[in-house]
C-alpha cells in the first residue's frame, strides 16, 4: 500500500511538516510505503480552464492536460492508495499552493453529469492536516471551519472519504522577541507547543495507521 503525503507549507521542519511526518510514521507501522513531497520545492501554477480534462474522446479526458513540475506528482498521487494532505491556514483557508494542487488533482476527476459523479477508479481514504495561529475559539468566529468543510466534502465525492485534523494556536516563530506579536503570550504560545502539539501529533500518526488500513473517521 502507498501513501502519498503532500506538504503545501513554505516553512520545512515546523508544525505542518512535522504532523504530516508523523502521519506517515502510522502509515509506515502498518507496512505501507510511504512518501513526503513539499509542493513549495516545485513551479507549477493552478488550473488554467482549458478543459482538455472533460473534452469528448480527449487523450487528457480525466486528467490534467498541462505539463509542468507538479505533471509526475499528479500521477503519483493517482496511483496512491491514501493521501494525506497539509497545509497552514493564510486568510482562513489552505496555502495557495495547496489550492493549485487541488485545482489540478481533483477538478479533472469531476464529470459534469446530473450527479456530479467521480472518474476516480477507486475508493481511498483522504485526509487534510490544517495547521493555524488562531485558537479554537477565533477559529470558529472567523467562520474557517465552513471553508474546510467544503473541501472536506469535495475529496470525499471525489475519492470516497475523507477527514480533517485541526491543529490550532500553533507556535509559529523561534523567538517571538523579534517579531510585532503584542497580541499572543509567547510563555502560553510555549506552553501549549509542549503540551497540546504532541497531543496533535499522535492524532496524525492515528490517522495514518487507518490509512493504511484503508479507513477513515471522516466523510463518506
Amino acid at each position: 500500500m502507498k501513501v502519498l503525503a503532500l506538504n503545501g507549507s513554505p516553512r520545512k521542519g515546523w508544525n505542518t511538516q512535522i504532523l504530516l511526518k508523523h502521519a506517515l510514521e502510522g502509515a509506515a507501522s502498518q507496512g505501507a510505503d510511504t512518501e513526503l513531497i513539499h509542493l513549495y520545492d516545485l513551479n507549477f501554477k493552478g488550473c488554467i480552464s482549458c478543459f482538455a480534462c472533460k473534452l469528448k474522446d480527449g487523450k487528457s479526458y480525466g486528467k490534467c492536460a498541462y505539463q509542468d513540475e507538479l505533471t509526475p506528482v499528479l500521477e503519483k498521487a493517482a496511483e496512491a492508495d491514501a493521501i494525506i494532505l497539509g497545509s497552514p491556514v493564510y486568510l482562513g483557508a489552505a496555502t495557495g499552493e495547496m489550492r493549485s494542487f487541488l485545482e489540478r488533482f481533483v477538478f479533472p476527476f469531476l464529470v459534469y453529469d446530473q450527479n456530479y459523479s467521480s472518474l476516480f477508479p477507486k475508493k481511498i481514504p483522504t485526509g487534510f492536516i490544517y495547521t493555524m495561529n488562531v485558537d479554537g475559539k477565533r477559529l470558529k468566529d472567523m467562520g474557517y471551519e465552513h471553508n474546510f468543510r467544503n473541501t472536506e466534502m469535495a475529496l470525499a465525492r471525489t475519492f470516497g472519504s475523507s477527514e480533517s485534523l485541526l491543529v490550532t494556536d500553533t507556535y509559529q516563530f523561534s523567538d517571538y522577541s523579534k517579531y510585532v506579536v503584542t497580541s499572543f503570550n509567547s510563555v502560553e504560545k510555549a506552553k501549549r507547543r509542549e503540551e497540546v502539539f504532541p497531543i496533535d501529533c499522535s492524532k496524525a500518526f492515528d490517522m495514518g495507521v487507518r490509512f493504511a488500513g484503508g479507513k477513515s473517521d471522516g466523510i463518506n
